[in-house]
């Protein structure tokens, strides 16, 4: 049998958590305050998915890795699905408005849908809605 994860706990390094909190916040997500605390904010994208935000000095503490300078760089893209064309649009365009910058242009190509935003601190963050009628499923 194949390794299979219940949950998913994503960390990422943030410069000020109240900040990157209030910005999810704005995007519709909840936070689990049993584990948030003045360095961390434990976001909720899922039943099984978490993000953790971290201050960058926190963060330090799991890695004897530098961190990434999103400004130049990507440490990763993470897609979040959406349940339709339109929620990919109502995400992005609350991420811009909330202080987010543009990562990638809106692309179609037909049976999916997608559109990508980077948060406060550059993380990338695509939203993709995939007609999975279309798909060949076999």
């Amino acid at each position: 049998m194949s390794f299979q994860s219940k949950n998913i706990f994503i960390n990422l390094p943030v410069k000020n958590v109240k900040k990157s909190t209030s910005f999810f916040q704005e995007l519709g997500f909840e936070f689990n305050q049993q584990f948030s605390d003045e360095t961390t904010s434990s976001m909720i994208i899922s039943e099984s998915i978490f993000a953790l935000l971290m201050v960058e000095d926190r963060f330090k503490g799991f890695s004897n890795k530098e961190i990434t300078d999103t400004s130049v760089s990507a440490e990763a893209i993470l897609c979040l699905s959406a349940e339709n064309r339109e929620q990919v649009d109502q995400l992005v365009n609350k991420a811009l408005a909330s202080g987010g910058k543009p990562y990638s242009d809106p692309q179609d190509h037909g049976f999916m849908y997608g559109w990508g935003f980077q948060d406060l601190d550059g993380h990338i963050w695509e939203v993709v809605y995939m007609d999975e009628h279309a798909i060949n499923q076999e």
